[in-house]
C-alpha cells in the first residue's frame, strides 16, 4: 500500500503546478441526471478541485468531499466560496484507505477520474437504500487519446467498472471517447442504484445522447 504521505506529497506537487488543471464542470452524467437523483446527502470521492462537490452543493445537497491533497482542497474551497456554497460542503483531507465511509448514508456518491475499484465495496456500502452512484473513469484504448494517465496502470479495462457494480441496479453504462479539458479521453461511465428486485422503477430521461462537442463513440 502506498504511504499516505507519499500520495499527499505527489498530489500536492501536481496541484501546485500551474499547468495542471482538472475539468471545471461536473461529470456529464451527474449533470444530465440531476433531476432524477434522490435528494439529501452526497459524497464526492477524490474531489480534487471540487467540481462535483460544488455542483451538488449548488443543487441543494449536503456534501461530504474527501481528497488526499491539501492543495486540491484549498482550490476546491475557493471554488465553493465563489459559488456561495462552502457552508454546504464538509471537506476532509484523507487517504481513501483510511477514510471511514459511513454505511447506508449517502443518497448520491460521485467519483470522477479516480481509480477506486479496490475501495468500491466500502463506497457501495455507504449508499443509502435507493442511493445512486455516478462514476466516470479513464479506459485503456487502442484509439489515440491525449487525456488521463500516461500509462494503462491507472486506466480500467473494458467492463471493469460494470462488473464491479453488478450488485447494484445499473441504470446506465457506456464506454466512449469524449472531449475533456485537456483533450480527448476514453471513458467508462456508470450510473447505478442501491436497489434490488425483479421489477423496479426507472427514471425517464428526455435525452440520453452525447453532450455537445463529444467525439463519436469508439
Amino acid at each position: 500500500m502506498t504511504d499516505d504521505r507519499d500520495d499527499r506529497k505527489r498530489w500536492n506537487e501536481r496541484y501546485n503546478d500551474a499547468d495542471f488543471e482538472l475539468p471545471s464542470d461536473p461529470i456529464p452524467a451527474l449533470e444530465r441526471r440531476l433531476e432524477t437523483l434522490p435528494d439529501g446527502r452526497a459524497l464526492d470521492v477524490a474531489t480534487g478541485t471540487g467540481r462535483n462537490a460544488v455542483f451538488l452543493a449548488a443543487a441543494g445537497y449536503d456534501v461530504d468531499a474527501v481528497d488526499v491533497s491539501d492543495e486540491a482542497l484549498e482550490r476546491a474551497q475557493r471554488r465553493a466560496a465563489e459559488r456561495g456554497v462552502d457552508d454546504n460542503v464538509d471537506w476532509a483531507r484523507a487517504d481513501l484507505a483510511e477514510y471511514d465511509f459511513e454505511r447506508d448514508t449517502y443518497d448520491v456518491i460521485a467519483i470522477g477520474f479516480f481509480a477506486a475499484l479496490e475501495h468500491l465495496p466500502d463506497i457501495k456500502e455507504a449508499l443509502a437504500p435507493g442511493g445512486v452512484l455516478v462514476y466516470e473513469h479513464h479506459l485503456r484504448s487502442s484509439d489515440p487519446v491525449d487525456a488521463g494517465p500516461s500509462g494503462d496502470r491507472y486506466r480500467y479495462r473494458s467492463n471493469d467498472l460494470l462488473r464491479a457494480c453488478l450488485d447494484l441496479t445499473v441504470l446506465s453504462y457506456e464506454e466512449r471517447r469524449r472531449t475533456v479539458t485537456d483533450g480527448t479521453a476514453a471513458v467508462a461511465t456508470i450510473v447505478a442504484r442501491n436497489s434490488s428486485g425483479g421489477a423496479q422503477s426507472y427514471p425517464h430521461l428526455e435525452s440520453e445522447g452525447f453532450e455537445s462537442g463529444d467525439a463519436d463513440p469508439a
